[in-house]
């Protein structure tokens, strides 16, 4: 994309509140990861524009993380794959410019049916875009662990993905170990031992 193009994948956007009591605004999770002190932000069915518009939006007011995790963008349905990865790039410079002293770490977003499909191409498009940009960016980095979830003759387990889309509790191990790695070894960097996920 030029420079003067409008990327509408790094437009900040609310996500619309289907419930109608604002619980998308402070829903707060700390199982996961518990001993790292781990807030996550995420919400289902987000969009980059969501998670932009809550980075814009207070979400990062009085926190310092030590760690930031970015899993977003296979929501973006009515984005090309260089717009998500637009999106996803935007949020990453949005939290490196807001929060300097904090890592960066963007997930890659996993294969998406059970056999190869138009969402799954564009899902690895993003991944491999995102692989050529976020290098550019002092304190970012991509986790991608899709390739675990695709076995040989293309196809991906219902035992990982149960309807190839949403992860079961081994999908979740199987992300969980190369994050949790992932984490410690920058954690092991810095003084202190506090992450957060968004």
């Amino acid at each position: 994309m030029s420079d003067e193009e409008m990327n509408p994948a790094a437009v900040p956007v609310p996500v619309q509140d289907v419930q109608g009591d604002g619980r998308w605004m402070s829903q707060v999770w700390r199982e996961l990861f518990s001993p790292l002190h781990v807030l996550n932000f995420g919400i289902g069915g987000d969009t980059t524009c969501n998670v932009l518009w809550r980075l814009q939006n207070g979400e990062l007011q009085n926190i310092r993380p030590k760690v930031v995790v970015v899993w977003v963008g296979t929501n973006n349905h009515e984005h090309t794959a260089e717009q998500v990865a637009g999106g996803i790039l935007a949020i990453a410079q949005l939290l490196t410019s807001r929060l300097p002293r904090s890592k960066v770490v963007v997930l890659g977003l996993l294969p998406r049916g059970e056999r190869p499909n138009p969402l799954r191409e564009k899902n690895a498009a993003v991944n491999a875009l995102l692989r050529s940009w976020l290098p550019r960016l002092d304190g970012a980095q991509l986790l991608d662990v899709g390739g675990c979830f695709v076995h040989s003759d293309g196809t991906v387990s219902p035992g990982d993905m149960f309807d190839f889309l949403h992860l079961t509790a081994v999908g979740y191990r199987a992300i969980a170990k190369p994050l949790s790695d992932l984490l410690m070894q920058l954690l092991e960097e810095m003084p202190e031992r506090r992450a957060s996920l968004v």
